[in-house]
Protein backbone atom coordinates (compact mmCIF):
# COMPACT_ATOMS: atom_id res chain seq x y z
CA UNK A 1 0.00 0.00 0.00
CA UNK A 2 1.10 3.72 -1.04
CA UNK A 3 0.27 6.09 1.55
CA UNK A 4 -0.41 9.76 0.90
CA UNK A 5 0.18 11.89 4.31
CA UNK A 6 -0.51 15.97 4.89
CA UNK A 7 0.06 17.21 8.04
CA UNK A 8 2.83 15.08 9.41
CA UNK A 9 4.75 17.67 11.38
CA UNK A 10 1.70 17.98 13.37
CA UNK A 11 0.62 16.03 17.10
CA UNK A 12 -1.79 13.82 14.78
CA UNK A 13 0.00 13.35 11.30
CA UNK A 14 3.87 12.41 13.37
CA UNK A 15 1.92 10.28 15.06
CA UNK A 16 -0.06 8.61 11.88
CA UNK A 17 3.05 8.91 10.22
CA UNK A 18 4.79 6.64 12.85
CA UNK A 19 2.33 3.81 12.42
CA UNK A 20 2.30 3.94 8.52
CA UNK A 21 6.27 3.19 8.97
CA UNK A 22 6.37 0.38 11.07
CA UNK A 23 3.59 -1.33 8.84
CA UNK A 24 4.30 -4.01 6.86
CA UNK A 25 2.06 -3.64 4.36
CA UNK A 26 2.66 0.05 3.93
CA UNK A 27 5.60 -0.14 0.82
CA UNK A 28 5.62 4.22 0.68
CA UNK A 29 5.18 6.44 2.65
CA UNK A 30 5.04 10.49 0.62
CA UNK A 31 4.62 13.08 3.17
CA UNK A 32 3.61 16.61 1.81
CA UNK A 33 3.84 19.48 3.52
CA UNK A 34 5.48 23.30 4.22
CA UNK A 35 8.13 21.69 6.24
CA UNK A 36 10.53 18.60 6.27
CA UNK A 37 9.65 16.37 9.18
CA UNK A 38 13.33 15.52 9.35
CA UNK A 39 12.91 11.88 10.17
CA UNK A 40 14.88 9.44 7.30
CA UNK A 41 13.40 5.75 6.67
CA UNK A 42 13.49 3.70 3.31
CA UNK A 43 9.86 3.76 2.99
CA UNK A 44 9.82 7.76 3.78
CA UNK A 45 9.66 10.39 0.77
CA UNK A 46 8.87 13.78 1.27
CA UNK A 47 7.77 16.72 -1.09
CA UNK A 48 7.90 19.86 0.42
CA UNK A 49 5.93 22.37 -1.25
CA UNK A 50 5.62 25.98 0.15
CA UNK A 51 2.21 26.85 -1.21
CA UNK A 52 0.19 23.97 -0.43
CA UNK A 53 -2.48 25.75 -2.53
CA UNK A 54 -0.39 25.83 -5.58
CA UNK A 55 -1.15 21.85 -5.76
CA UNK A 56 -0.93 22.15 -9.56
CA UNK A 57 2.86 22.40 -9.25
CA UNK A 58 3.39 18.68 -7.45
CA UNK A 59 0.49 17.37 -9.52
CA UNK A 60 2.90 14.88 -11.02
CA UNK A 61 3.92 13.58 -7.25
CA UNK A 62 0.59 12.99 -6.32
CA UNK A 63 -0.13 9.74 -8.23
CA UNK A 64 -0.09 6.04 -7.73
CA UNK A 65 -1.76 6.16 -3.86
CA UNK A 66 -4.03 3.77 -2.36
CA UNK A 67 -4.62 6.29 0.78
CA UNK A 68 -4.57 9.79 1.81
CA UNK A 69 -4.41 10.33 5.60
CA UNK A 70 -5.63 14.24 6.04
CA UNK A 71 -4.10 15.95 9.26
CA UNK A 72 -3.28 19.17 8.68
CA UNK A 73 -5.81 21.59 10.39
CA UNK A 74 -5.44 25.06 12.36
CA UNK A 75 -6.91 26.26 15.68
CA UNK A 76 -9.63 28.36 15.29
CA UNK A 77 -8.56 30.94 17.83
CA UNK A 78 -8.37 34.21 16.63
CA UNK A 79 -9.66 33.88 13.35
CA UNK A 80 -12.87 34.57 12.02
CA UNK A 81 -14.85 32.84 9.75
CA UNK A 82 -13.23 34.01 6.05
CA UNK A 83 -9.85 33.25 7.61
CA UNK A 84 -10.92 29.74 9.03
CA UNK A 85 -12.58 29.10 6.23
CA UNK A 86 -9.97 29.32 3.78
CA UNK A 87 -6.94 27.26 5.54
CA UNK A 88 -10.06 24.68 6.53
CA UNK A 89 -11.96 24.20 3.74
CA UNK A 90 -10.85 26.33 0.91
CA UNK A 91 -7.29 24.19 1.15
CA UNK A 92 -8.65 20.71 1.76
CA UNK A 93 -10.52 20.91 -1.07
CA UNK A 94 -8.06 22.03 -3.10
CA UNK A 95 -6.02 19.42 -2.52
CA UNK A 96 -9.03 16.65 -2.47
CA UNK A 97 -9.81 17.47 -5.85
CA UNK A 98 -6.56 17.13 -7.10
CA UNK A 99 -5.81 13.53 -5.87
CA UNK A 100 -9.40 12.47 -6.66
CA UNK A 101 -8.99 13.32 -10.38
CA UNK A 102 -5.71 11.48 -10.21
CA UNK A 103 -6.18 8.51 -7.68
CA UNK A 104 -9.65 6.90 -8.47
CA UNK A 105 -8.96 4.32 -6.22
CA UNK A 106 -7.92 5.90 -3.23
CA UNK A 107 -9.20 6.04 0.06
CA UNK A 108 -9.08 9.53 1.39
CA UNK A 109 -9.40 9.89 5.62
CA UNK A 110 -9.92 13.80 7.04
CA UNK A 111 -8.80 14.36 10.69
CA UNK A 112 -12.22 16.80 11.43
CA UNK A 113 -13.07 17.01 15.15
CA UNK A 114 -15.42 15.73 17.62
CA UNK A 115 -18.39 18.42 17.91
CA UNK A 116 -18.44 18.69 14.12
CA UNK A 117 -21.67 20.63 12.65
CA UNK A 118 -22.67 18.28 9.41
CA UNK A 119 -26.05 20.68 9.16
CA UNK A 120 -23.37 23.43 8.52
CA UNK A 121 -26.05 25.95 10.53
CA UNK A 122 -24.96 25.69 14.14
CA UNK A 123 -24.18 28.58 16.29
CA UNK A 124 -19.93 26.85 16.52
CA UNK A 125 -18.01 28.79 13.55
CA UNK A 126 -15.39 26.39 13.53
CA UNK A 127 -17.90 23.24 13.78
CA UNK A 128 -19.95 25.09 10.83
CA UNK A 129 -16.99 25.13 8.66
CA UNK A 130 -15.73 21.30 9.70
CA UNK A 131 -18.82 19.87 8.70
CA UNK A 132 -19.08 22.22 5.55
CA UNK A 133 -15.76 20.54 4.57
CA UNK A 134 -16.85 17.04 5.17
CA UNK A 135 -20.13 17.03 3.44
CA UNK A 136 -17.92 18.73 0.24
CA UNK A 137 -15.37 15.79 0.54
CA UNK A 138 -18.13 12.87 0.32
CA UNK A 139 -19.19 14.30 -3.22
CA UNK A 140 -15.74 13.72 -4.67
CA UNK A 141 -15.31 10.97 -6.58
CA UNK A 142 -12.81 8.58 -3.78
CA UNK A 143 -13.29 5.15 -3.73
CA UNK A 144 -13.96 5.73 -0.44
CA UNK A 145 -13.99 8.45 2.26
CA UNK A 146 -13.77 8.29 6.26
CA UNK A 147 -14.50 11.62 8.75
CA UNK A 148 -12.60 10.99 12.11
CA UNK A 149 -14.16 12.69 14.60
CA UNK A 150 -11.65 12.64 17.61
CA UNK A 151 -11.96 14.56 20.72
CA UNK A 152 -9.09 14.22 23.29
CA UNK A 153 -6.56 13.04 21.86
CA UNK A 154 -2.94 11.42 23.91
CA UNK A 155 0.40 11.97 22.54
CA UNK A 156 2.91 8.65 22.55
CA UNK A 157 6.26 8.35 21.33
CA UNK A 158 7.46 11.75 22.66
CA UNK A 159 5.31 13.28 20.26
CA UNK A 160 4.17 17.23 20.87
CA UNK A 161 1.65 19.82 19.64
CA UNK A 162 3.18 22.70 17.99
CA UNK A 163 0.37 24.49 19.40
CA UNK A 164 1.63 25.53 22.58
CA UNK A 165 -1.87 26.03 24.44
CA UNK A 166 -2.48 22.56 23.23
CA UNK A 167 1.08 21.20 24.42
CA UNK A 168 0.98 22.68 27.69
CA UNK A 169 -2.48 21.07 28.09
CA UNK A 170 -0.88 17.84 27.72
CA UNK A 171 2.25 18.63 29.69
CA UNK A 172 -0.36 20.02 32.50
CA UNK A 173 -2.11 16.70 32.32
CA UNK A 174 0.12 13.81 31.21
CA UNK A 175 0.03 12.32 34.56
CA UNK A 176 -3.22 11.47 34.44
CA UNK A 177 -4.27 11.38 30.70
CA UNK A 178 -2.87 7.48 30.91
CA UNK A 179 -5.27 6.46 33.92
CA UNK A 180 -8.39 9.06 32.66
CA UNK A 181 -7.49 7.18 29.18
CA UNK A 182 -8.19 3.46 31.10
CA UNK A 183 -11.31 4.74 32.78
CA UNK A 184 -12.53 6.20 29.48
CA UNK A 185 -11.36 4.39 26.62
CA UNK A 186 -14.28 6.11 24.31
CA UNK A 187 -13.55 9.20 25.60
CA UNK A 188 -9.76 9.63 24.81
CA UNK A 189 -7.60 8.56 22.49
CA UNK A 190 -3.85 8.36 21.45
CA UNK A 191 -1.79 9.16 18.65
CA UNK A 192 -0.95 6.03 17.74
CA UNK A 193 -4.59 4.31 17.92
CA UNK A 194 -5.29 7.41 15.52
CA UNK A 195 -2.74 5.62 13.09
CA UNK A 196 -3.90 2.60 13.69
CA UNK A 197 -7.40 3.24 12.69
CA UNK A 198 -6.45 5.19 9.34
CA UNK A 199 -4.50 2.15 8.48
CA UNK A 200 -7.18 -0.08 9.18
CA UNK A 201 -9.60 2.27 7.40
CA UNK A 202 -7.51 2.13 3.90
CA UNK A 203 -6.85 -1.90 4.84
CA UNK A 204 -10.66 -2.48 5.23
CA UNK A 205 -13.06 0.23 4.67
CA UNK A 206 -15.54 1.26 7.85
CA UNK A 207 -18.77 0.71 8.88
CA UNK A 208 -19.52 4.33 8.52
CA UNK A 209 -18.45 7.15 6.97
CA UNK A 210 -18.42 9.45 10.18
CA UNK A 211 -16.49 7.86 12.98
CA UNK A 212 -16.54 9.40 16.32
CA UNK A 213 -13.86 8.58 19.53
CA UNK A 214 -15.32 5.12 19.84
CA UNK A 215 -15.84 4.12 16.40
CA UNK A 216 -12.13 5.34 15.49
CA UNK A 217 -11.25 3.31 18.78
CA UNK A 218 -12.94 -0.04 17.83
CA UNK A 219 -11.43 0.69 14.17
CA UNK A 220 -7.62 0.79 15.62
CA UNK A 221 -8.61 -2.23 17.35
CA UNK A 222 -8.98 -4.67 14.41
CA UNK A 223 -6.23 -7.41 13.68
CA UNK A 224 -2.97 -5.22 11.91
CA UNK A 225 -1.00 -7.12 9.19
Amino acid sequence: MNVLLFGATGMVGQGVLRECLEAPDVALVQTVGRLATGQRHPKLREVVQADLFDSAAIAGELQGFDACFFCLGVSSAGMDEAGYTRLSYDLTLSVARTLASRNPGMTFVYVSGAGTDSTEHGRSMWARVKGRTENALQRLPFKAVYLFRPGIIQPLHGIRSKTSSYQLFYSLTKPLLTPLRRLLPNVILTTQLMGQAMLNAARHGAPKAVLETADIRTLATRTRV
